[in-house]
């Protein structure tokens, strides 16, 4: 039953057809990267980056290096759109990709994280057998079909972004409709829509629109009965948040997906036109790597329904402390604001230095340093490390306070830890983040 349901050979058209639209997004996001000025603001003004702990061997390259960095992950990405040598391309461009994921935190939005994924799995699909440069090139690879256990990978990789995205809606903030006013009422001054986005029932159309199409998008897009209703709320769905959040592919990406949930002759006469039949078989092929395969899938799923989960396991509220967000697929939830003063002690002295942030982080860094844990720690050993160059052994603190989705600031730092001392745990709670609750 495994075997039929996971090696039965299917028609490969929604494969070929997402690796040329998915080949053709990356590229737009890396070439968007360069012109937009996004890589200046983010990558080359800043003294450095915060990039994910654990990888600070990551840096940007030095002068204008990370232009040329994007420029060849651009064209890595157009090679995968022509299926010209796909897996090294998709490879490169995962690898390249993933770099620069890691290398910095100021700039954070989940579809980073998802093309990350994309890019793994990919590598590892048979994307190129058809409508490719490769299959031209050398015909013997040629193929108009694909074991069903890819169409699986990717599904379930959907419904768990969606499922995960869905459910952290659940929570007064979203539920009551205040979070999607606050996202609203910052785009006030949008053109045409933005009077009409203040509305009070807009809030809430917001609100359960979205935390229900998250949920329900797979299973109707599955149910050949929905299939062409929610594809068309999807087009809706996807292009209000592109027009109203400005956040790149991602929207377009997710479009791209729906294509394998229609049937391959809807996608060959649309697509396809010289793909003259599409597989309709039953052959079962079950390779040699057959458990190794099976055994892969498991601990990649399992690891995919684990990590959304581990926030439950740290002390104090996800939405406050941080920790556990990232790589979780909790998209858009909250708005933080906040200020934080940091403090330098020398050693064997009562001399204290405030050090001016400005000296320090550029624009977009400053929008973030006050209201994420992970990176106050990151700045306060920046700053340890700096004075430890000129020979001086030094405490660092911080003191600050910070407001989630327009409540009422509070401390988020207890200022009597000192930051420069501290180790910090992935897996555990930091205790010089303050309770949510506290005054």
């Amino acid at each position: 039953m495994l075997n039929r349901w996971l090696f039965k050979q299917v028609d490969n058209s929604a494969l070929v057809v997402f690796r040329a639209l998915f080949g053709f997004l990356i590229a737009i996001e890396a070439f968007g990267a360069i012109f937009t000025g996004w890589i200046r603001r983010t990558l080359i003004e800043p003294d450095f980056t915060f990039n994910f702990i654990g990888f600070e061997f990551l840096q940007p390259l030095p002068g204008n290096g990370m232009l040329w960095y994007y420029g060849i992950m651009g064209l890595f990405g157009i090679f995968v759109m022509l299926g010209y040598k796909y897996r090294l391309s998709i490879i490169c461009y995962g690898i390249m990709w993933a770099g620069v994921y890691l290398m910095q935190k100021s700039s954070y939005n989940n579809h980073y994280y998802l093309l990350m994924l994309l890019c793994f799995i990919m590598s590892f699909l048979p994307a190129n057998r058809w409508f490719s440069l490769d299959a031209k090139i050398k015909p013997e690879i040629s193929k108009i079909s694909m074991p069903r256990w890819v169409w699986v990978v990717i599904v379930l990789q959907l419904w768990i972004v969606y499922t995960y995205a869905s459910v952290a809606k659940f929570y007064p903030d979203w539920l009551d409709g205040s979070f999607p006013a606050l996202l609203m009422r910052s785009k006030a001054d949008y053109w045409l829509v933005g009077e009409f986005l203040q509305q009070g029932w807009v809030r809430y159309a917001i609100a359960y629109f979205g935390l229900l199409f998250d949920l329900l998008i797979i299973p109707l897009l599955l149910w050949k009965r929905t299939r062409l209703p929610i594809f068309m709320a999807a087009i809706f769905f996807h292009l209000f948040n592109s027009f109203i959040f400005h956040i790149g592919i991602f929207p377009y990406m997710s479009l791209a997906f729906c294509i394998f949930f229609f049937p391959s002759e809807k996608i060959n006469k649309v697509f396809l036109r010289k793909k003259k039949k599409h597989y309709d078989g039953d052959e079962i092929i079950i390779p040699s790597y057959r458990n190794f395969l099976i055994g892969a899938m498991s601990v990649w799923f399992i690891i995919q329904l684990a990590l959304p989960l581990r926030h439950w396991f740290f002390q104090d509220d996800v939405l406050w402390t941080e920790e556990g967000h990232r790589l979780s697929w909790r998209m858009m939830l909250r708005g933080k604001s906040g200020r934080i003063t940091f403090k330098v002690v020398e050693k064997g002295t009562s001399d204290t230095i405030i050090i001016d942030k400005k000296d320090y982080l550029s624009r977009k860094q400053l929008r973030s340093i006050s209201t994420k844990p992970d990176m106050i720690w990151q700045f306060a050993q920046r700053i340890e490390e700096e004075y430890a160059e000129k020979g001086k052994e030094v405490e660092v603190y911080a003191e600050g306070k910070m407001s989630v989705n327009g409540g009422e600031y509070k401390p988020l730092i207890d200022p009597s830890v000192d930051l420069a001392a501290e180790k910090w745990q992935h897996f555990k709670h930091h205790n010089w983040i303050l309770p949510s609750d506290s005054d």
